[in-house]
């Protein structure tokens, strides 16, 4: 009886031995670049179907692609009904694991402007290199398979945000198949109303808690640093947004007969934004930045992310950056009031000479862990009330009009709160040495990324930390037209993504 025990323990030591040496080194850069590689077709499959969440038949399309894919891959899958379009949860168990590990994968996409897309359409995948000055040119798209060339980047809408990160996860199981299972259960919530905010998302995760229950949440969205080294982020800031219209005249006014009389909208509108901020940026409504206090121990942990504050604002063309804060890593730590979007009146070859009705902005709030979202928004609204404005819900009255001299729409909503995970938590002392062991050095930690994902309602529902593990360029135009993937950042991401689950729990 001992024998046969010592032979099975033995048989057991030899297989993880062989299973490591399988995936460490460069058999692992081996082992991404094939099964990477072999997933570009799947990945132009993948980015050809139209994923903006205001189509609810696209998205079914997408998820009907998504069951498939992991039904394939050993996974059972569960539609999670909400009130609009499912969440998918797909779910494959380890026999005698007593750990689950959930992620979040994200699979719908921003809406798009054809007309400002260099291609012949943003879901019809384009391979495209750099030319000498600095131009994008379109090649042919086979040559993906016989010239790799890690700077070549394929351009498409969520190449970047985040199909890509998708399809690399599917490329990654394959590549583990047969050789090293992971020690843990899986888990895999897929999200399809992202760029939406999310809306279903909190009550979806309350209401199907149990089938959701994890021991830890990993992210596989975003870009990496600046730098392009392997990073973990380990928290995000939330997001509220604001409609904000201030109200001229009942109906366009001609200029000639009107201006100097009837007050312009456009012009108030910008004097009361003007008025939230001072010359360097810094929120100048009182309380906005309550609570928040950044240590010398957690300045120095912001310190250690390798920023160059000069390649920063060259990337981004700018000379100086605002005052909040002393530098970029310190300045995400606080809740942001960033003005989106503004519109009045007419622009362009369609201007016209009169005082516009309306002025519109559109605004969203940043949340950090500090800041309570009602508590930003009410100060908001207060700021707005002590500039002399009547505050409204809706259209005002013709009463209203008569009555009060300033007045001014706010609507805000909250799509989620911030959250933040410990350095020295299990899923991040687990996801550093899973990095670590893919790429011979320790990943860039950084304390929280200063965009939002829906990921606070899993964190305080489910009671489990979580980190994202992003893999993307960080230049890839996310949201933007042109949005674009890098082939050396793809590799790398299923070289991750070996790493992630290979490494024992």
């Amino acid at each position: 009886m001992k024998s046969r025990l010592f032979t099975i323990l033995i048989l057991i030591f030899t297989y993880n031995l062989t299973t490591f040496a399988q995936i460490k080194g460069k058999t692992l850069d081996d082992l991404a670049h094939k099964y990477a590689t072999e997933s570009f077709d799947r990945l132009y499959e993948l980015l050809s179907i139209p994923n903006d969440a205001h189509y609810p038949k696209d998205i079914e399309r997408n998820i009907q692609w998504c069951e498939k894919e992991f039904q394939q891959r050993g996974f059972t899958t569960n539609r999670l009904v909400t009130e609009t379009v499912p969440l998918l949860l797909a779910e494959r168990k380890k026999e005698g694991a007593d750990k689950t590990v959930l992620i979040y994968l994200q699979i719908d996409g921003q809406p798009v402007d054809k007309t400002k897309w260099f291609q012949e359409s943003p879901w019809k995948p384009a391979l495209k290199q750099k030319k000498a000055d600095g131009e994008w040119e379109e090649i042919d798209w086979q040559k993906i398979h016989t010239n790799y060339d890690p700077e070549l980047r394929v351009f498409a809408r969520s190449t970047a945000d985040s199909k890509g990160a998708a399809n690399g996860f599917l490329a990654a199981l394959d590549a583990t198949k047969g050789i090293a299972q992971p020690n843990f259960n899986i888990k895999v919530i897929m999200d399809f109303e992202e760029e939406l905010g999310s809306p279903e998302l909190p009550k979806a995760v309350d209401k199907y808690s149990q089938a959701l229950a994890a021991d830890m949440l990993i992210i596989f969205d975003g870009p990496r640093h600046i730098s392009n080294q392997p990073t973990l982020t380990f928290g995000a800031r939330g997001i509220s947004e604001i409609t904000l219209t201030v109200f001229g005249p009942r109906t366009p006014q001609h200029s000639g007969h009107y201006g100097n009389y009837a007050p312009n909208p456009a012009v108030r509108l910008a004097q009361l934004i003007a008025s939230m901020k001072d010359a360097d940026g810094r929120v100048t409504i009182p309380g906005f930045y309550d609570g928040i206090h950044l240590d010398e121990a957690t300045k120095a942990i912001l310190a250690k992310v390798p920023d160059d504050e000069k390649i920063i604002q060259k990337s981004i063309g700018i000379a100086a950056p605002d005052k909040v804060g002393n530098n970029y890593q310190e300045a995400i730590q606080y809740p942001s009031l960033n003005v989106r979007g503004m519109r009045s009146g007419w622009v362009g070859i369609r201007s016209r000479t009169i005082v516009p009705a309306t002025a519109t902005a559109e605004i969203d709030v940043r949340l950090v862990m500090e800041s309570d979202p009602e508590w930003l928004l009410g100060l908001v609204r207060s700021h707005i009330q002590a500039q002399g404005y009547y505050v409204v819900d809706k259209e005002p009255t013709e009463a209203e009009r008569m009555k009060y001299n300033r007045i001014a729409f706010m609507r805000a909503v909250t799509s989620y709160r911030a959250y933040r995970t410990e350095f020295d938590s299990t899923v991040g002392l687990w996801l550093d040495k899973a990095l670590t062991r893919a790429f011979g050095q320790t990943p860039i930690k950084i304390r929280n990324s200063g965009g939002s994902i829906p990921i606070a309602p899993f964190v305080t529902t489910l009671g489990i930390p979580a980190v994202t593990v992003p893999i993307v360029n960080r230049d890839n135009n996310q949201h933007s037209p042109n949005e674009n993937l890098r082939l050396g950042n793809y590799v790398d991401g299923v070289k991750t993504y070996i790493a992630v689950l290979t490494e024992r729990l």
